[in-house]
């Protein structure tokens, strides 16, 4: 081993290892930090890296951490380089690195670390399968007819690997073998198992790994393992220094701050784009993040003159924008560079907008949905219209202000996608009518409803000469209705990078279905679909997905197949537990929380997701009885205990574990959010839908432990899983 120099060693902190940091106790933690940040001190010639007798790569290297502790570290052959894998007990770590072994990727030049004894115990067992079973007609995931061995090597599969993946019998053998396969291997074969095309897995895989891992000039005569750690983006973070260690280490479930996916980093740090961009995902897959970091990519390529606030970060609610807020603050630590984006929601931009153009003074608002409705249902009986007030109130939002329609005469040629009760022209003049009296009295009572203060500001943005901002950056999209939309293209000038657009239709919680290209916003050849899921367990995202099973979701711009989604996490199954009583449901709830808080979860870490307050409020009086604090989100600022919240203020958020309380027929979905299938089948199957994406989205805010309860019937959402624990307690 080289002798130590003056200059910095640059250490590696594998991914892998920052995930599982958090877990060990926190001596071992502190002097976790003490002994690698001897690294970064370019001290490292003492620490006693040493060689095994028996292992695969001699490059991998065991450190004392404790008299029972010690860390397993890569050196390359040459480099300055050193990539921390693993922290486990003495002879679990020696055994680790006898087993494992680094490469390169022939495809990508991306790192690999492989588990060599697992691969061949696993060949050897699907070997004796394939003999016992020789007489049977046996089927394979990569037949060789469909996936010639020249095909898979040039997508970077091992020579030697090859032969197991020409085993492998059906898509659970494939799952079971994700832990051992090379991660890059393993998304090229997922990708083709998925039903892409070879020359699609090259495109959005091999590729994006090989852009991810480019060598520079000096790269013909460095080690290709240590160019290929130096290069590694979304497995490693390279650190050398001690804040910057200390910084990682000390905020390790932050890890998306310091690591991006190959996939990921080539979207937020794309060099340019012609136009707007749409980037879709399901839960867990990294969107805000990505919009996080083209948001610090955007502000860094800002000509020296420009403003502060030239790039706008937006959102749906308040809540996630303080949330953006709170992130984009840890993700960048220079003032200066931070106030060149400014993070509003879009009501709260489009409101303080009208309110200076209108002198400064407050503008009266009406939220109240109840008030609403009830205003609907008064002018319907006033002008003898045989209307429902949700039906009116529907249409007016949906059809009226997302079309911003302005005449009888424009309202009778619309078209109304998406409405399943059809309109002749007598009705269409009647609901017309009902239409100008509502908007009339708002007039009178000089209120306005945040959908009207939108399409006011885009009318104020179209009068101006110097547009605002630069960039906009768009995030949770699909809740965002078309008025909205109006304003944020006002909002920059069509060009290059004007729209950055993220979101999900399976997580659409209030119902605004929009085409982006009937809006100006054309984003065709500049859509991209995030697969991975790095949040949520194997486990969580498989038993929520299932509720989805057989509901369509809507998305008229762009792929909202779930198809290809898979989490790189493994962990315990959802449970599902249903109760005779409310109180019975709640006390099980509280016993499955003392469980979590006893092996360690913090207090914060844990939130209680309901369809209405009131259940959440019993739920907090309750543990607070038995000795645990509470907090409901959004009732104050943030105190200790565990965490309340309704299933919409979920959105955005995430928790090591989730109590999803009161999943009862009648509460979810909800009567009072669905419209009558009498009074309009489409909107009923879509209110449906909604509330099965709320629930979706309250499942998937959970990271490693899912508990969905519920009191006398169980919602019919929960018929998949329901039938599943019936089946297995038989």
């Amino acid at each position: 081993m080289r002798e130590a120099r003056d200059v910095m060693a640059q250490l590696g902190i594998h991914r892998d290892f920052l995930m599982e940091f958090t877990v060990l106790e926190k001596h071992v933690q502190k002097r976790v930090f003490e002994v690698f940040e001897k690294f970064a001190a370019a001290t490292h010639a003492g620490l006693h890296l040493e060689k095994l007798t028996r292992q695969r790569d001699p490059r991998l290297r065991t450190i004392r951490i404790t008299d029972f502790w010690r860390g397993v570290v890569l050196k390359p052959d040459r480099g300055d380089g050193y990539l921390l894998l693993k922290v486990l007990p003495h002879d679990k770590a020696n055994s680790w690195a006898e087993n494992h072994r680094a490469s390169v990727n022939a495809a990508s030049q991306g790192i690999e670390i492989r588990d060599d004894v697992a691969l061949e115990r696993v060949t050897t067992e699907m070997r004796s399968v394939t003999r016992q079973d020789i007489t049977r007609h046996i089927t394979r995931l990569f037949p060789e007819s469909r996936y010639p061995d020249k095909v898979l090597r040039s997508l970077g599969v091992d020579a030697e690997i090859i032969p197991v993946v020409r085993l492998i019998p059906d898509e659970a053998h494939f799952e079971a073998l994700r832990r051992i396969l090379p991660e890059q291997q393993y998304d090229v074969l997922f990708g083709l198992a998925s039903g892409m095309s070879a020359e699609e897995v090259d495109r959005e895989v091999v590729q994006v790994y090989a852009a991810a891992a480019g060598q520079d000039a000096t790269a013909e005569t460095a080690d290709p393992l240590d160019s290929a750690m130096v290069h590694a983006r979304g497995r490693i973070a390279l650190v050398s220094g001690t804040d910057e260690l200390r910084d990682i280490l000390e905020r390790p479930l932050d890890a998306w701050r310091v690591f991006l996916h190959p996939g990921q980093y080539r979207i937020a740090h794309h060099e340019s784009y012609r136009g707007p961009v749409q980037v879709t995902g399901g839960p867990g897959t990294g969107k805000t993040v990505v919009a996080l970091h083209r948001a610090r990519h955007l502000a860094r390529r800002l000509p020296a003159d420009a403003p502060d606030g030239s790039i706008l970060l937006t959102t749906y609610t308040r809540s996630l924008a303080a949330e953006l807020e709170r992130c984009l603050g840890l993700l960048i630590p220079d003032d200066r560079l931070r106030a060149k984006i400014t993070v509003i929601n879009v009501d709260a931009l489009a409101y303080d907008m009208v309110r200076s153009k209108e002198g400064g003074g407050p503008v009266k608002l009406v939220t109240d949905q109840k008030e609403i409705k009830a205003r609907w249902g008064r002018i319907a009986r006033r002008l003898k219209v045989n209307f429902a007030d949700v039906f009116l109130d529907q249409e007016w939002r949906h059809v009226v202000l997302a079309q911003d329609l302005r005449t009888p005469e424009a309202y009778l040629k619309a078209t109304r996608h998406g409405r399943g009760t059809a309109l002749p022209p007598t009705r269409r003049l009647q609901v017309w009518r009902a239409v100008e009296a509502f908007e009339q009295q708002l007039r009178q009572a000089g209120e306005r409803t945040f959908l009207q203060i939108c399409a006011e500001a885009a009318q104020i943005l179209a009068g101006q000469a110097n547009p605002q901002f630069r960039h906009v950056i768009v995030d949770e999209a699909q809740d965002l209705h078309p008025a909205q939309w109006r304003f944020l293209r006002a909002l920059v000038p069509e060009g290059p990078d004007d729209l950055f657009i993220v979101g999900d239709p399976h997580q659409r919680i209030y119902g605004n279905k929009v085409s982006l290209r009937s809006l100006g916003i054309p984003v065709t050849g500049r859509s991209h679909r995030l697969r991975i899921n790095y949040r949520t367990t194997h486990e969580i995202l498989n038993w929520s997905s299932s509720l989805l099973t057989g509901t369509p979701i809507d998305s008229t711009d762009g792929d909202s197949s779930l198809a290809g989604y898979r989490s790189t996490l493994h962990g315990r199954r959802p449970a599902f537990a249903p109760h005779p009583t409310k109180a019975e449901e709640i006390a099980a709830a509280i016993t499955q929380i003392s469980q979590w808080t006893a092996v360690g979860v913090a207090s914060e870490d844990i939130v209680v997701a309901v369809r209405f307050i009131q259940l959440g409020r019993d739920m907090a009086a309750a543990l607070e009885r038995a000795g645990f604090p509470a907090h409901i989100l959004g009732s104050s600022a943030p105190g200790p205990g565990v965490r309340i919240a309704t299933m919409h203020r979920m959105k955005g958020l995430e928790f090591r574990c989730v109590v999803v309380l009161g999943v009862s027929e009648g509460t979810l979905p909800m009567a009072a959010a669905i419209t009558s299938a009498d009074i309009d089948p489409q909107q009923h199957q879509e209110d449906i839908a909604t509330e099965l994406s709320l629930l979706f989205v309250a499942c998937t805010r959970a990271r490693e432990d899912l508990l969905v309860s519920c009191h006398g019937t169980p919602s019919p959402f929960l018929a998949p899983v329901a039938a599943d624990r019936d089946r297995s307690e038989g």
